[in-house]
């Protein structure tokens, strides 16, 4: 009796296996024109990454050194594992008022799992997915990444 259900379960699982196999055997003999692997890297001159591809955060400046962050740190809370932390400051208006905004745009790329939640939580698209990839380092701090650039300034019209 014992016998009996483990060779069916042999053939159950030899019987899955060759279904699943039948289908890759038919896409590897008819799509030759479709192969969608790349010999990374043999091929680093010519490779494409699709648009959607998420490598790491970063924030986009102007060629005057403007971003349009305004500190309001909705990427923050957006993040579900505290990849990023902004750190602002106050500036006075030239109407002597205090107005909230951007010290500091901490990212940490060894934390980030590029979920893509803090770009869509941006009410000013500040900051954009890279298509970057090779992040291998051997000293994890250089994982740390301040985003904004240093003496960057918010863009006018950007509240």
């Amino acid at each position: 009796m014992f016998i009996t259900k483990y060779i069916k379960e042999v053939f159950g699982g030899v019987k899955s296996l060759l279904t699943g196999m039948k289908l890759t055997g038919w896409y590897a003999l008819h799509h030759k024109k479709e192969k969608i692997t790349q010999q990374y890297p043999d091929n680093k001159d010519t490779l494409v990454l699709p648009e959607r591809f998420r490598g790491e955060v970063v924030m986009i400046h102007d060629e005057h050194n403007e971003h349009a962050c305004t500190g309001c740190t909705a990427c923050e809370l957006a993040c579900p594992n505290a990849t990023i932390k902004i750190i602002t400051k106050f500036d006075i208006t030239p109407e002597g008022k205090k107005k909230k905004a951007l010290d500091t745009f901490v990212y940490h790329l060894d934390l980030c799992t590029m979920c893509n939640l803090c770009i869509v939580a941006c009410p000013t698209d500040a900051i954009k997915m890279a298509n970057t990839f090779e992040h291998s380092v051997y000293d994890r701090s250089k994982l740390l990444k301040i985003l904004n650039n240093p003496g960057s300034k918010i863009r006018e019209g950007i509240e």
